[in-house]
């Protein structure tokens, strides 16, 4: 099959997002575009490229003292009855559009045409993001090959809407269970009804007052819900056992045991069971190149309200943050979009950032 990305397609980063867009990568299916992007980037003599499993990576080295990273995932979502692409006036709709083919597009469209950027640049198009964390380029990346993502600063390039969204919010899924004794629902009175007592569980969500934290001027808002309930045995059964699962959505000035500690004070004297947990991460706008950015951008920067990939660098001591055209509103939906004029604003501020003065 003949290679849909050519030096056209490449010079431009609006024909870019929709051949990408069109080229139907679903979480653990990437290898087909895999392929297309590695293919590219090694024709680029400027680029030094490597791959693992379905990531790319490709870097300058020009010896320069610092260096930054693009990253941005192959993978979307299952496709809504919304592939592949189509356009309405200045508007691209399609899974991926938003997030995140149009950032990806940034960073392929940056790779081949800016052959001296001001800083070296670490090119990164990994696969499985959308899906558990261990099938996620960057986690399989981070374990074979670490040297890869060493940085001094990061740009994701998921959607914010030609923003800077700095950090992210870390996240906790957790179990709270209740618990009782079985009868027959015409003999109530001889049981004891774990569904009836996880009312207090739900009273003490509906009575949390979220807390907002800034941090390096950006605002972040907790949370914490009910995302699931389980309970009962039969009609006829008084149950035994109920379960409430929880979502805690925390500011990045605490950490993973910090945030435990916090869910378990709420939900103290029930059982509690932590499934699964992830550290948010600091803005990080302190680094140089992120001040230098920031200039690029010309906009105050907000924190993230969500988990990204952020956190992978944060954990390794690299600041980053989120910047890409897409609506994060949109991520996801079936009529998920971007406009044509985000895509050329954010490519232009990249490149305005990267381009030697």
């Amino acid at each position: 099959m003949q290679n849909p990305l050519t030096p056209e397609v490449l010079a431009d980063p609006v024909a870019l997002t929709r051949v990408l867009v069109d080229m139907e990568s679903v979480s653990l299916n990437e290898k087909a575009i895999a392929d297309c992007v590695e293919e590219v980037l090694r024709s680029v003599p400027h680029l030094t490229t490597y791959r693992h499993s379905n990531t790319v990576m490709a870097r300058t080295d020009l010896g320069r003292p610092q260096r930054v990273v693009l990253a941005g995932h192959l993978d979307t979502v299952p496709h809504n009855d919304n592939w592949p692409s189509t356009m309405r006036g200045d508007l691209m709709y399609g899974c991926g559009t938003s997030d995140m083919k149009s950032g990806v597009a940034f960073a392929l469209h940056l790779a081949v045409t800016l052959p001296d950027p001001r800083y070296d640049v670490t090119y990164l198009f990994y696969e499985a993001e959308e899906i558990e964390s261990r099938y996620n380029g960057l986690t399989l990346v981070s374990q074979a090959h670490p040297e890869w993502l060493e940085a001094d600063f990061a740009v994701l390039l998921e959607p914010t809407y030609g923003i800077v969204e700095a950090g992210c919010q870390g996240v906790l899924r957790a179990t709270v269970t209740t618990t009782g004794a079985r009868a027959h629902a015409a003999r109530s009175w001889h049981g004891s009804n774990a569904i009836h007592a996880a009312g207090e569980v739900l009273r003490r969500l509906t009575a949390y007052e979220a807390r907002r934290v800034t941090i390096d001027g950006c605002d972040y808002r907790e949370g914490l819900n009910a995302v699931g309930i389980h309970g009962g045995v039969a009609g006829n059964v008084i149950p035994d056992r109920c379960e409430v699962e929880v979502n805690f959505r925390y500011a990045p000035d605490r950490d993973p045991a910090a945030a435990e500690a916090h869910v378990r004070e709420v939900f103290d004297g029930f059982d509690l069971v932590v499934t699964d947990s992830a550290a948010g991460a600091a803005p990080g706008l302190d680094a140089p190149p992120a001040r230098e950015f920031l200039e690029a951008v010309g906009a105050e920067p907000i924190g993230k309200l969500g988990w990204t990939d952020v956190a992978r660098f944060a954990a390794l001591g690299i600041p980053a943050l989120n910047f890409g055209p897409g609506d994060p509103n949109l991520a996801h939906h079936k009529d998920e979009h971007v406009e044509i004029g985000k895509i050329r604003d954010g490519a232009a501020t990249l490149h305005r950032w990267l381009t030697p003065a």
